[in-house]
């Protein structure tokens, strides 16, 4: 039996990836689709990018909190960053280099985007967390290992965010920051679980960065 997420399909927008000058690759999340997180592609604007969405199947990436212990989650969390892993070697292979893909989410996808770099760190283009954070118990040590080498990251959160701790995205920064990367962390006052046109502008500036 294969495992889960990898045979589902991968939804794509603006130009084709053997036309692209750079891509991004955009994760849902719990209860979404790829069709919905795509939409970020016209608000982001950049013509020249393809816009790369996989589905999860049963439309979560992980059964459980991101806090919750690792073991948990699992195997649907190993089969969810083994399927960003294909995506980007896909990329990879029609002549996009590693810094010219950005990798980003909303929510169960922002922490999946960011638990995939975070374990497999080199100098993408850029990460955009959009109300996430990396994977595991609150409290529990991790180490940084490995150099992003000036990687631009946005994180963005509300706080209070009712599924997102805001404990959790300031380790996050922390880490990311130990690991070599430009963070740019904002955190909005009461501005529920969602994505609002300041954190667009800021995703952008971390692509312009990035480019």
């Amino acid at each position: 039996m294969s495992l889960p997420h990898l045979t589902q399909p991968v939804y794509s927008a603006g130009a084709k990836l053997e036309e692209a000058s750079g891509a991004l690759l955009l994760l849902h999340g719990r209860g979404a689709t790829a069709d919905a997180i795509l939409s970020l592609a016209t608000y982001l604007d950049f013509p020249t990018f393809a816009y790369l969405a996989p589905q999860a199947e049963g439309y979560t990436w992980y059964p459980n909190r991101f806090i919750a212990p690792v073991e948990q989650n699992e195997p649907y969390l190993s089969a969810g960053l083994a399927k960003i892993e294909a995506i980007v070697k896909e990329v990879e292979s029609h002549c996009i280099p590693v810094d010219k893909i950005f990798i980003g989410g909303f929510s169960q996808g922002a922490c999946l985007a960011t638990e995939y770099v975070v374990r497999n760190p080199r100098r993408y283009g850029g990460l955009l967390v959009f109300s996430g954070g990396y994977i595991g118990p609150l409290d529990e040590q991790r180490h940084p290992s490995g150099n992003f080498n000036g990687m631009p990251a946005f994180l963005g959160c509300s706080d209070p965010d009712p599924h997102i701790p805001l404990q959790r995205v300031k380790e996050t920064s922390a880490l990311l920051q130990a690991m070599g990367a430009k963070v740019t962390e904002k955190i909005y006052p009461n501005m529920g679980h969602t994505i609002i046109d300041d954190e667009i502008a800021l995703a952008r500036q971390v692509i312009f960065e990035g480019l």
